[in-house]
């Protein structure tokens, strides 16, 4: 069975698919059967925003497909980010250089690091049906990137996890995807699908 993988974002897309990995489905990206546009993202909760793009994918796709909507609460922030995580700030025009540097320094002059990952992820499946999983993770803003970044997830080079000694880039394969927001979302869709 094909599942499409319902975002043009390279790092999104590498992070689900890695959680999928090993079951018997194969993934699609949008531009494989080209869908190159976006939807606007008009929810007011994370869930609501992944349901909007599973949706939005679904449609065109015609594939069951599972969509992620996903950003970091900011306890300094309070408010700031959220759903609006990739638009605040430098703006959703912002290359992930120019976002990360709006963001670490905006953040140099707070003294609380502490922030949190949410991750809602929207699954479709093959009669229409909607199925909703959801992942958090807590830790600190690290003062500079302490890693390489997969391609629009800059912020997974400055956060490091409650519990473990080095930012999400860092972390190997395995332990990002049993500690991160996306990879326990991703963690409950694979034993959904498991189950299928």
């Amino acid at each position: 069975m094909k599942i499409l993988i319902g975002t043009n974002n390279r790092g999104k897309f590498i992070e689900i698919g890695e959680a999928l990995s090993g079951l018997p489905f194969s993934l699609r990206a949008p531009q494989d059967i080209g869908i190159n546009e976006n939807p606007e993202e008009t929810g007011s909760t994370f869930q609501e925003n992944a349901e909007i793009k599973a949706r939005f994918f679904h449609g065109r796709g015609r594939l069951p497909t599972v969509a992620d909507d996903s950003g970091l609460l900011v306890e300094a922030l309070a408010g700031e980010l959220g759903i609006h995580t990739r638009r605040w700030g430098a703006g959703s025009g912002a290359t992930d250089a120019e976002w990360i540097e709006f963001f670490l320094d905006r953040m140099q002059h707070e003294e609380n690091k502490r922030a949190h990952f949410v991750c809602a992820l929207a699954f479709i499946d093959h009669t229409g049906a909607l199925h909703q999983f959801e992942g958090r993770c807590s830790g600190v803003i690290t003062p500079s990137l302490e890693a390489d970044y997969l391609p629009g997830l800059p912020i997974s080079a400055c956060f490091k996890p409650d519990g473990c000694t080095a930012v999400f880039s860092a972390l190997s394969i395995e332990q990002k995807n049993n500690t991160s927001h996306r990879g326990k979302a991703a963690h409950a869709l694979r034993e959904f699908l498991s189950n299928l």
